[in-house]
């Protein structure tokens, strides 16, 4: 225990003062040592009966103005401590740059504050943040309004550095600069503070300008203090030596802080960017599903905005946050990620005999040569006849017309398989036992015998509705695996870590039918439900399917009462769709005017 504490605690007990404030003081060193010195003084005249009032009085003035000192120093560093709170925490960077400014006027009672910040170049102080209170000025930031100051020049033409403004000086050398009167300083322009001063009435007197440096070292801003006031007298000061390392102090903390909040931006730019170009990557491979992703975001948020809208019903308890918010779109802007795997043929399937190309092409042309061989053998026939009967007419004629049928039959046959083709030609039992018959017809080709189709062809027009035989619909399912696997990969903040869950159920149904993991609606978040309800519509809806043509929005609205009866969606997220009219404002934005088949204008 130091002098100064001891005699606080024997003080105390004579005086009957509260002296726990003081202690917060016994590190001070200076103080310690002058207090130690008049308290001396004061104790040997104590001794002096004459002298032994006002002592006591005198020690009384010493501890009230101790006292009063420590009660400043302790709102002082209590307030740097918020500042520091509040700059570490905030991480909206327009938001940070006002803290900034305010917390370094409210630590040195500064009047006025500017913040600049460099270019990207490095060429330029930009103007962000101008503070007057008594001019009642705030400018840039948040306000909502733009400074039309010119930004300071850090280096002329020549290369030669501008040190004649103190502000773009800071920025290169990296040094405070503290003026007491700026209509007195030398070697500085003060142009400008003049000209406002002159036009405004003000009068610009004591500056501080700080530089702002990140952990490099690098300096990535200024800060700069107009007209310290006194805490009693309202009367402008100069910057003090207590004000100017506080000030210096937060702007450490404000550069740091500052840097931290940039960094965050760019990664989540960054992120953002990784996200664009992997749909990117998907609209190159398929130009529809490129669409579809876009549309299935848009129309996930506006379901997720209108559940935060609710104030009853059974969605009123939920309510997305931000983070929540963001967490939805991403997993919506993701969901088909894993898509980058599933072969182009299949994504694109327009037909059923599509792989690379449409085989529908080698079949017209094998049947064109069945047809060519037919007229051949006709020929043939016609030659004999003509050897061994050159007058047999009824012969030739007869051998002409069963040449005629064969090949009308032929091309009968060819386009009964390009129907089989369609995507939206329904294969029933007739259907296929007729394509099975015209399959095992033959022709003989270089001596050797071949069927009419392949039974790799047989298979894909059999395919009763759509274009995808089994083996490539569970590979297109496989999709909703891969995005599983894909983002797993990805290391999300802790805010984000259910972008996978969600991006990879969007699939999955309430009646556990879905896929890949065939959840149940307890299991089922509402962010899946409410993808898997946008999923669907859209894809309904779509217009720039190459499989199928677009539905109108009383067709799909019915498909999608029938999913909501059959238990593979959620009613209230259904409900919500319908009733809200979520469907209009998406036909509106989204389909073409012949789908849109109700009044919704």
């Amino acid at each position: 225990m130091t002098f100064f504490s001891n005699l606080i605690e024997k003080t105390n007990k004579k005086i009957g003062v509260e002296f726990d404030i003081i202690n917060f003081l016994a590190e001070d060193k200076k103080l310690d040592k002058l207090i130690k010195t008049i308290v001396k003084e004061i104790t040997q005249l104590s001794h002096i009966p004459i002298f032994s009032h006002i002592s006591n009085k005198l020690l009384k003035t010493i501890i009230s103005e101790v006292t009063s000192y420590a009660e400043n120093q302790i709102r002082y560093i209590e307030r740097q401590a918020q500042i520091g709170i509040a700059l570490s925490s905030e991480k909206n960077i327009e938001k940070l740059l006002e803290l900034i400014v305010d917390g370094a006027k409210a630590i040195s009672n500064a009047d006025a504050g500017t913040l600049y910040t460099l270019d990207d170049e490095k060429k330029y102080l930009c103007f962000r943040i101008l503070h007057n209170d008594t001019m009642k000025t705030r400018l840039g930031g948040t306000s909502g309004k733009e400074i039309t100051l010119p930004n300071v020049l850090l280096y002329h033409q020549d290369g030669t550095p501008n040190h004649s403004n103190v502000s773009s000086y800071t920025a290169i050398t990296g040094e405070l600069v503290n003026i007491p009167d700026v209509y007195e300083a030398q070697g500085f322009d003060f142009t400008g503070p003049r000209n406002y001063d002159a036009a405004t009435g003000y009068r610009s007197r004591s500056m501080l300008v700080i530089p702002l440096k990140n952990h490099e070292n690098d300096i990535i801003g200024v800060l700069q203090l107009l007209n310290a006031k006194d805490i009693e007298t309202e009367k402008v000061i100069p910057f003090s030596k207590a004000h100017t390392d506080l000030v210096a102090s937060i702007a450490s903390q404000a550069a740091v802080a500052l840097t931290n909040a940039r960094l965050i931006k760019d990664l989540t730019e960054l992120f953002y960017a990784f996200i664009q170009s992997i749909a990117t990557a998907i609209d190159k491979k398929s130009p529809y599903t490129g669409g579809h992703i876009r549309r299935v975001v848009d129309l996930t948020m506006m379901m997720a905005e209108k559940i935060n809208e609710k104030t009853e019903g059974h969605l009123k308890d939920i309510y997305f946050n931000k983070d929540e918010l963001e967490e939805l779109r991403l997993s919506a802007w993701m969901h088909d990620v894993g898509k980058i795997v599933t072969p182009e043929y299949i994504v694109d399937k327009a037909t059923k005999l599509q792989t690379i190309s449409d085989r529908i092409d080698a079949i017209e042309f094998r049947f064109n040569f069945i047809a060519k061989s037919v007229e051949a053998v006709s020929l043939n026939q016609k030659l004999e006849i003509l050897k061994n009967d050159p007058i047999n007419e009824t012969a030739l004629q007869i051998v002409d017309k069963s040449c005629e049928e064969e090949i009308k039959q032929i091309f009968a046959d060819l386009q009964f398989i390009k129907e089989c083709n369609k995507s939206y030609e329904f294969m029933n039992d007739t259907k296929i036992e007729k394509l099975n018959k015209i399959a095992k017809k033959t022709y003989i080709k270089d001596t050797i015998t071949y069927p009419y189709l392949t039974k790799d062809e047989v298979y894909n027009l059999s395919i009763r509705k759509g274009t995808l035989t089994e083996e490539e619909r569970k590979i297109i399912e496989n999709h909703a695996l891969m995005t599983l696997k894909i983002l797993e990969q990805i290391p999300f903040p802790k805010r984000l870590s259910k972008v996978p869950d969600y991006a990879a159920s969007h699939h999955e149904k309430m009646d556990g039918s879905g896929y890949p993991r065939k959840l149940s609606g307890k299991d089922l978040p509402i962010q899946a439900r409410i993808m898997l309800v946008a999923d669907v519509f859209e894809a309904l809806t779509a217009k720039d399917r190459p499989y199928k043509a677009p539905m109108t929005l009383t067709q799909a609205l019915k498909i999608i009462e029938f999913m909501k009866k059959d238990g593979h969606i959620d009613p209230d997220i259904y409900d919500l769709f319908v009733n809200d009219r979520i469907y209009r404002e998406y036909a509106k934005k989204e389909l073409d005017p012949e789908q849109i088949d109700e009044k919704i204008y």
